[in-house]
């Protein structure tokens, strides 16, 4: 069981940065965030997947994924924020047997409780 804490939401105007930490109990090759806007059905945003980055196509260029192995500590810097970036973000990672793609949501069972990441006009 891979216990993970999301920490560094919070609100933005849109054009800001902010920066989302995740302290996780133990390491995976498989992290992630993804996020969920109220009404939508939570989506990958971004993830390091066997040693790989990938990114949504709608955050591309703006949000950068980070890790830092030695203190099982994953990041993600959020510059260039839009209003559409509002949600709930999510820290996620999954087992070593679970191979579903890396943006997929069944590749991930271990999940924290969010951080609100809200970015006003």
């Amino acid at each position: 069981q891979v216990q993970l804490v999301e920490s560094g939401g919070g609100s933005a105007q849109a054009g800001g940065s902010l920066r989302l930490s995740c302290a996780a109990s133990e390491y995976t090759n498989k992290m992630g965030w993804f996020r969920q806007a109220p009404g939508k059905e939570r989506e990958g945003v971004a993830t390091i997947y066997l040693g790989t980055t990938y990114y949504a196509e709608s955050v591309r260029g703006r949000f950068t994924i980070s890790q830092d192995n030695a203190k099982k500590m994953l990041y993600l810097q959020l510059n260039g924020l839009k209003v559409e970036d509002t949600g709930m973000y999510y820290c996620a990672a999954g087992p070593a047997w679970h191979n579903y793609g890396p943006l997929s949501l069944r590749t991930y069972i271990y999940w924290g409780q969010g951080t609100q990441v809200t970015v006003s006009s």
